[in-house]
């Protein structure tokens, strides 16, 4: 606010700066999530289950404050869907666009029908190790792309030659392009830099994130 009643606008460098180094913290909080994930997996369903229980065994209104932090939880992304669904409606010049929004909203129904269904018999040692390595790819992608904002910002010139390019194949720009961009950094024309970045940090946190949370195996005779 600052900012904006000053000058009225953040200047280029400083807008790929305040990316880049905004960036650089996420991929840190995303690193400490994926190690307490590797940590808490094999214990957190039966912590859960005991904690949820305990509650209820009590009783004195604990249940209550149990459905009443699940309603905020799903109220909070409820009013969210909303105004992003107003907005697509209102603002649409055809329909494509509000028949997507109905479709990904059946979509969020059916996949939550399935969570409800399956969460009791889900494996969250699985589930946090698959995820976990997710995370480390989207983690490794927003690391290339916050050095890629400071390159624009001026401060990170190291390794600027292109690595390889891939617009032929696959334009960043396209609908899967930027889908990949959104989700994993994706950008036709690397760098060289953003290449040995995202290999120095994609390459030993997957190796010892995978070592570490395998699944215990059970001995037979």
């Amino acid at each position: 606010y600052g900012i904006h009643s000053v000058t009225g606008e953040i200047p280029q460098k400083e807008q790929e700066l305040v990316v880049g180094v905004i960036g650089l913290v996420a991929v840190a909080m995303l690193t400490y999530m994926i190690l307490w994930m590797k940590k808490a997996a094999r214990s957190m369903k039966q912590h859960l289950q005991d904690s949820v229980q305990s509650a209820l065994n009590h009783g004195s209104g604990q249940g209550w404050a149990l459905v009443g932090m699940a309603f905020l939880a799903v109220a909070r992304e409820g009013l969210e869907s909303v105004f992003f669904l107003l907005a697509v409606f209102q603002q649409s010049p055809t329909w494509s666009m509000p028949i997507g929004a109905v479709l990904g909203l059946l979509a969020a129904v059916v996949i939550g029908t399935l969570i409800y269904q399956g969460g009791m018999r889900l494996n969250l040692a699985k589930f946090f190790r698959w995820t976990g390595a997710f995370l480390i790819v989207v983690a490794a992608g927003l690391l290339a792309g916050s050095f890629r904002a400071l390159h624009e910002a001026g401060v990170w010139n190291v390794m600027q030659d292109i690595a390889f390019d891939t617009s032929k194949y696959l334009h960043e720009d396209s609908p899967l392009g930027v889908l990949l961009g959104g989700f994993f950094g994706y950008t036709d024309h690397p760098t060289e830099g953003e290449v040995l970045i995202w290999l120095l940090y994609l390459v030993p946190v997957m190796i010892w994130f995978l070592r570490g949370s395998a699944p215990a195996k059970t001995l037979t005779k």
